[in-house]
């Protein structure tokens, strides 16, 4: 596996987790005090185009990994709970660097 699928998904994890934080300030303005409705459709959009990216690179990321659908699921899930993919993040940079080592052709000597 390339290292850039591991990079992809941790710029969109990142992206995804601040958005869905911004996205959770604007809610409470906008339900909590009738402040920015106007941004807090533009930073839903934002987030949703966002999320769908994130999306297709976490799973591309958990194909190539060969994670059980379980796993799979858990990491796509994680871009719609406040804090969670920086969490999950994390664990999978843990689990799949070592593939990535793995992978890595030899250098020869001569």
């Amino acid at each position: 596996m390339k290292k850039s699928v591991l990079t992809r998904y941790r710029v969109m994890a990142y992206v995804t987790a601040v958005m869905l934080l911004v996205l959770c300030t604007c809610m409470v303005f906008k339900y909590g005090f009738d402040k920015g409705e106007d941004l807090t459709f533009a930073v839903s959009q934002a987030h949703g185009i966002l999320y769908i990216i994130y999306l297709i690179f976490a799973f591309d990321l958990g194909s190539k990994a060969k994670w059980s659908f379980g796993k799979l699921l858990w990491v796509l899930v994680s871009g719609t709970i406040p804090t969670a993919a920086f969490f999950v993040e994390r664990k999978v940079v843990r689990e799949v660097e070592p593939l990535i080592a793995d992978a890595a052709p030899a250098v020869v000597k001569a």
